[in-house]
């Protein structure tokens, strides 16, 4: 295996002054395009510890403890388990269905207090590098009417008609959202990336505040069903109760001073309605009760850790670090040059 002399290398590459210069302008105004063309990121996070049980096994938070810190998700485990656990909540956050629903919330830009959808800042406000110029003019150049009308009208989220630019520009929310999930401790943090700072703390908070609705609508759903179902069940026996009673108390009345049996048996006839009424409205207003706690239980409490805050520092790659890589490209390629090719054109020459 040949052995290769590094600082001989170096000396050959540095040697060449006149092609070192070249690539080192090249590079550094280069470097300086690309810099000022990117636009800046900024990130807002949001961290979320949700509540989490022992599920259906019966185990102690203790025990479901322990087996979370060797990596083991006791709590997901059994009969009673959700559909809907954390690790499953970045495929909420990037599905059509839950980014379509951000479309129209209200935003601002930090040095615009203008009112604006979500939507039309993607739209309108977003800055591309002087390179995705030519497809973007491109795509205008080919869009249809319609699509040209969408632009600018307000979106109705629809998952069934979707227009091609609210997929574009679903796909451009996915892109600046990100969930992470501590499956040790079940900790969320989601951050959102956006060219405004004041728009990434807005959609970040509003992302956090949508997600808990999601999931506590999900594990309420039947609790709250079930609370419908028995309030309007009582609601009924109520208004019977009420009949019976009123039937009961008329026929009383007017028939103060009879002591006929038939009048007894109907008499009693009438009390036994109301009792059985009066039961059923018992029952009923209890089955109701039972199911509002059991909203009540299902509903999952949330520990706010970090709330949303508008960044000051960008989150994108520094634009003097980009000058750097730059340059450091700009002479890895020279150095190619003075070593493999000038030779090889030279002779050629």
């Amino acid at each position: 295996m040949k052995e290769i002399d590094v600082i001989s290398v170096i000396k050959k590459v540095f040697s060449n002054r006149k092609s070192l210069i070249i690539s080192l302008i090249a590079g550094s105004i280069a470097g300086i395009i690309i810099a000022l063309s990117v636009p800046k990121q900024y990130s807002s996070d949001v961290v979320l510890a949700p509540e989490m049980s022992s599920g259906g096994l019966g185990l102690s938070d203790n025990l479901a403890d322990m087996a979370s810190s060797f990596g083991i998700d006791l709590s997901s485990t059994g009969k009673n388990m959700d559909a809907l656990y954390p690790e499953i909540y970045p495929e909420i956050l990037s599905s059509y269905d839950f980014i379509s629903t951000l479309f129209n919330v209200k935003v601002r830009l930090k040095d615009d207090p203008t009112i604006r959808t979500y939507r039309k800042h993607i739209l309108l406000d977003t800055k591309f590098p002087f390179w995705d110029y030519p497809k973007i003019w491109l795509t205008e150049k080919f869009m249809s009417k319609s699509e040209k009308n969408d632009l600018n009208k307000t979106a109705v989220p629809d998952s069934f008609r979707a227009s091609k630019i609210d997929i574009d520009v679903s796909k451009c929310i996915a892109e600046n959202i990100t969930c992470l999930v501590d499956k040790k401790t079940s900790v969320i943090m989601i951050t959102v990336t956006d060219q405004d700072p004041m728009v990434a703390a807005i959609i970040a908070d509003t992302l956090q505040s949508r997600l808990q609705y999601y999931i506590t609508d999900y594990r309420t759903k039947k609790a709250r069903n079930d609370m419908k179902y028995y309030t309007r069940l009582y609601n009924e026996a109520r208004k019977s109760y009420l009949n019976a009673q009123k039937k009961y108390a008329s026929f009383c009345d007017s028939n103060q001073d009879v002591v006929l049996e038939s009048f007894q048996a109907k008499r009693d006839e009438l009390e036994n309605d109301m009792q059985l009424a009066f039961n059923l409205m018992s029952q009923m207003s209890t089955q109701a009760q039972t199911a509002k706690a059991k909203v009540q239980e299902r509903t999952p409490a949330y520990t706010m850790i970090q709330s949303a805050k508008m960044p000051y520092k960008a989150s994108s790659m520094s634009r003097a670090m980009i000058v750097l890589i730059t340059l450091f490209v700009a002479l890895m390629i020279n150095a190619f040059w003075v070593l493999f090719l000038k030779d090889i054109v030279l002779k050629k020459s």
